[in-house]
């Protein structure tokens, strides 16, 4: 039995300015567009949805993000709306008090560069707001953490602990440890930090989804089967929350190569396992974050001539992992933020091309010079984008990169005119996972309540076409989906975004505090605005 959708501004995204009138749908699938009228008289619909007037649009899927990551912070203390050091202090003192001696104080989100002293703490400062309970704070570019005094000693970082590789123990004059841990440093505490209990690994990944779909998105591509204790364990979690008896919601699972022995081992292999579930390419980092410094440059930092930034993989380290991926027959998905990063990933590519027929991903490759884009143009890549970067990053941005590189950084509009293939994401935790917010982002490149400039680098901005299409056209095209998700046509899946307003239509700063009317995902709704 089919049901029959009309009385909406209903964007297909076939091309810019597609709209049809209605759409049947029947078993989870598109079977027809075109009026209302034809369709009643060939279909019979059993049931008719009256939009009353809202815009719909394929269903829209953050292709990056950490969706156990997102629950998690959505059910741990959140730090990212702290505005100074001060408000910090005070969120982590009053955890503190409720926390049992020994107990872990873990905190997510903080951003020194929204201080206006940009403060980073010391692990003795930590130790004082919590001299019983070992402290991990992780950065919003989940990048850099900080640590106190009873989590180093935990972890046995002492002044003869040497750097890992891909990170960086900072320390003071006298090498001891400041508590600021970089990238693969990090790990060294998170390694023995008390295992999360699978209740709450289940009631982050279902408080996750649930605020996604709330938020109208079908789908996400997320990055989370190496972080908590196996890849089976999580994996589990994923089966148990995500199926078509509890929770319908389209999930790609990106493989970290440290866990693609262990896919194979259990028998599983590239592609979709469920209508929900999948796995995806293999997941690499190449470096760090501008945040930290710990982006990988070809030259000095404008602000720290000292450092070029972290290699997480060495070039030669690089290729090799490729070469891994694609023995198992596997795309791969490169975290590369600066453009030496962007360097090693292109050459690791071009010597190992992704299975015939698939894609890799590029995720981030927030600074792309021309002369890798030229390279690029011969790669069969797509980009997974995130645009609330440019919000979130400048104007300190610039003081890390300096002017000249800043002309080819955060470069979206240059990348789909060199005709390459751009997602959108947010990165979530590290950005609000809300597409709308991203969508704006593309679009005006500065904050909804920001008149006072027309948006950084400005000739970057996307059109509203191309800022929707990176979520529902560019998402699908990204996991080889382009034939059945991301459209609103005969042979698509059912899987719709509803909102009470038409982002087509609104002035532009409107549309990241658009309502969500409905989340539908083969053709039934998982989230209903109108009951709520």
């Amino acid at each position: 039995m089919g049901r029959l959708w009309y009385n909406g501004y209903i964007y297909t995204m076939e091309q810019e300015g597609s709209v049809t009138e209605a759409v049947y749908t029947e078993d989870g699938w598109i079977i027809a567009t075109g009026t209302k009228e034809a369709i009643q008289t060939e279909y019979h619909p059993s049931e008719e949805i009256n939009l009353e007037g809202a815009s719909m649009y394929p269903g829209f899927t953050d292709s990056h993000l950490h969706m156990i990551g997102l629950g998690e912070t959505m059910l741990s203390l959140d730090l990212s709306d702290c505005s100074s050091a001060y408000e910090m202090k005070r969120a982590l003192q009053e955890r503190a008090q409720s926390l049992e001696p020994d107990q872990w104080l873990v905190g997510e989100g903080w951003n020194e560069n929204n201080f206006s002293d940009r403060k980073i703490f010391h692990r003795t400062e930590l130790d004082e707001i919590a001299p019983n309970n070992p402290v991990l704070l992780t950065r919003i570019c989940r990048h850099a953490s900080l640590v106190n005094s009873a989590a180093l000693k935990k972890a046995d970082i002492t002044k003869e602990t040497i750097d890992p590789d891909g990170g960086i123990i900072v320390r003071d004059y006298e090498g001891e440890a400041t508590g600021y841990l970089l990238d693969q440093a990090a790990d060294l505490v998170k390694s023995i930090q008390p295992p999360v209990s699978d209740e709450l690994l289940r009631a982050a990944l279902h408080t996750a989804v649930s605020s996604m779909l709330q938020q109208g998105l079908t789908g996400g591509h997320t990055e989370d089967l190496n972080y908590y204790g196996s890849f089976h364990r999580t994996f589990r979690t994923f089966q148990d929350v995500i199926n078509e008896h509890q929770l319908k919601f389209r999930t790609n699972l990106l493989v970290h190569h440290e866990v693609l022995h262990d896919m194979q081992e259990y028998g599983y292999e590239f592609g979709r396992i469920t209508d929900y579930l999948s796995f995806g390419a293999v997941k690499i980092f190449a470096d760090g974050a501008i945040g930290g410094r710990t982006a990988l440059l070809r030259s000095p930092y404008n602000d720290a001539p000292e450092t070029s930034g972290v290699a997480i993989q060495s070039k030669a380290g690089l290729k090799k992992i490729v070469n891994k991926a694609r023995t198992a027959n596997m795309p791969v998905a490169v975290h590369v933020i600066g453009d030496l990063a962007l360097e090693f990933a292109i050459e690791a590519l071009e010597e190992y091309p992704p299975p015939e027929g698939e894609k890799d991903r590029l995720i981030h490759a927030q600074v792309t010079p021309p002369d890798l884009v030229d390279r690029l143009k011969n790669l069969a890549v797509t980009f997974d984008l995130q645009p609330r970067f440019v919000l979130s990053d400048f104007p300190w941005v610039e003081e890390r990169l300096g002017q000249e590189r800043l002309r080819h950084a955060f470069a979206w509009k240059t990348l789909l005119h060199a005709g390459l293939d751009c997602a959108g994401s947010s990165d979530a935790p590290i950005e609000p996972v809300n597409p709308l917010q991203g969508i704006h982002a593309a679009i005006s490149r500065k904050s909804p309540m920001d008149d006072s400039h027309n948006g950084y680098l400005p000739e970057q901005k996307l059109t509203r076409f191309e800022a929707v299409s990176l979520y529902t056209t560019g998402s699908a095209a990204a996991v080889g989906k382009a034939d059945e998700l991301g459209t609103i046509a005969p042979g698509y899946r059912a899987d719709f975004t509803i909102l009470e307003e038409d982002i087509f239509q609104i002035p532009v700063d409107a549309i990241a505090d658009v309502s969500v009317r409905g989340t539908v995902i083969e053709g039934e709704f998982q989230y209903d605005g109108s009951t709520t």
